[in-house]
Formats: C-alpha cells, structure tokens, sequence
C-alpha cells in the first residue's frame, strides 16, 4: 500500500511540475500580433540590410575564387578588398 500512495505522490508531483511548465511557457509565448511584429523588425527585412549581405558574399566569394586561382596567400593581405597587395607565401 506504501508503495501505490508514493508512486501516485510521485506522478501528483510531477504532473504538478509539467503544469506548471506548461502555464508558464504560454505566458511568455508571444500572441501572433507580437509575432507578426517581430518578423517585421527582423534586419533581413530592410532592403538595404539584404544588399549589403549581398554584397558582402560577393566579395567573399570573390577572395575564395581569387586565393583557389593564385599561390599569394591572401590571408596576409591588409585590405581585402584590393588584389595584389599583401605579402607572398
């Protein structure tokens, strides 16, 4: 009988616990309006943000494909930006 009343104290107890898990994260869930308004602020959303990241893996992938096609080690380069400049391997 011990047995039954602490395996039932011990599911109470830990169906208290989840409930109480489960209450609270669906008071800091936000609603949809918050939602809705959080996606618009995201900096993804500005056009002038997306070109800019844009630009930035241009000129990433632009380094990438001058480091494969040269022997200069580009990762000595002050600027790079600009080809040519830095010291060799």
């Amino acid at each position: 009988m011990a047995f039954v009343r602490k395996a039932l104290l011990t599911v109470a107890v830990l169906g208290a616990g989840t409930g109480v898990g489960v209450a609270l994260f669906a008071l800091v869930t936000p609603g949809e309006l918050q939602k809705q308004a959080m996606l618009k602020e995201i900096p993804e959303q500005d056009p002038r943000r997306r070109d800019e990241a844009a630009r930035t893996q241009q000129l990433v992938l632009a380094t990438l494909q001058e480091a494969a096609a040269t022997q200069e080690n580009v990762a000595w380069r002050k600027n790079w930006t600009v080809g040519g400049s830095g010291r060799s391997a």
